[in-house]
């Protein structure tokens, strides 16, 4: 079968199809999509190796018969369910978990994937093929509001109007916050616009009055630029990966007693749900649609400044 490999070189290879076990499914990959944790990767973040992906719908082609013939999605946290973070119910931090496409575990840049079926979530006729593959990504975003709690009446700010900026500002607008979104390109204004959420530039921004800051940048500046908006005692919440290590001014976090919070998986269930219910627009973000056989081109063009979603077909 065709993968998209990364070995110190991204290419495009034949590999064997794989074998599943008890209890997993093999997947027929339909769409992909690229993003920055991708790009991270081939960069050098976590010294990866093997096949790329995370962001996916696919049709269950060999595995449980419950299973066989469905269009799914899958989380990317692959869980032992013995340890003790995974018996207090916080599976994402699994003390033995492997990653898809990130960490352990291959990816679904490829024909076929293996992928346990307890990770499987069925997608339903009413959503795309193209709105399923964000199901992941706005999965992530919505953790944000688990982590932290935001008022209608907070000051929210996001900054990285990038891929999961935008799906960030989605969700944070349901809450009610009096919401900003800072922006460096006119293509993500025109459709902050379209959804009824105010685009900015950091300049237009008072100093120290947000009492919530998401850093969706993915680089130390955006960090520095956090702590520049958020107000003392505020909240920073972090969804970047960094290939390389940030430095940051710690004692200005300690000084203004910042808290920093941290934010990664979350709940398929309600991405679907919101997929479902047009609560979010997911399509609009698709920048351009590559046949797998182009995939090196297409990560080519992803990794252009202010390119949002591409997508790998099948």
């Amino acid at each position: 079968m065709r993968a998209l490999v990364f070995d110190g070189v991204l290419k495009v290879s034949q590999v064997a199809k794989p074998i599943i076990a008890d209890g997993q499914a093999l997947l027929k990959i339909r769409k992909a999509g690229i993003c920055n944790t991708d790009m991270e990767l081939v960069r050098g973040y976590k010294d990866f190796h093997g096949i790329l992906g995370h962001e996916f719908v696919a049709d269950v082609v060999e595995g449980d018969v419950f299973w066989q013939g469905k269009r799914v999605v899958g989380s990317i946290s692959i869980n032992c369910d013995v340890c003790d973070m995974c018996l207090q119910g916080v599976s994402s931090q699994c003390r033995n978990r492997t990653t898809m496409g990130i960490n352990g575990h291959d990816g679904a840049f490829a024909d076929f994937m293996m992928l346990t079926a307890n990770n499987l979530y069925q997608v339903s006729d009413s959503i795309s093929d193209a709105a399923a593959v964000f199901v992941e990504p706005l999965a992530a975003c919505l953790q944000i509001t688990e982590a932290v709690h935001i008022s209608p009446r907070d000051n929210v700010v996001v900054i990285g109007a990038g891929k999961m900026g935008m799906l960030a500002a989605q969700v944070l607008k349901l809450t009610g916050a009096n919401l900003s979104v800072v922006i460096r390109h006119e293509k993500q204004g025109r459709l902050l616009e379209k959804w009824g959420i105010r685009a900015v530039r950091k300049s237009d921004i008072a100093p120290k009055q947000a009492q919530i800051i998401v850093d969706c940048t993915g680089n130390a500046s955006g960090f520095h630029d956090a702590l520049d908006l958020v107000q003392p005692r505020g909240t920073i919440v972090l969804k970047s990966t960094y290939a390389d290590l940030p430095q940051a001014d710690l004692t200005r976090v300690v000084v203004d007693e910042i808290r920093v919070v941290g934010s990664r998986c979350g709940s398929f269930d309600a991405a679907l749900r919101l997929l479902e219910a047009n609560l979010v627009d997911v399509e609009s973000l698709i920048e351009a649609r590559y046949p797998f056989n182009s995939a090196l081109e297409a990560f080519e063009f992803a990794q252009q400044r202010g390119v949002l979603k591409v997508l790998l077909e099948f």
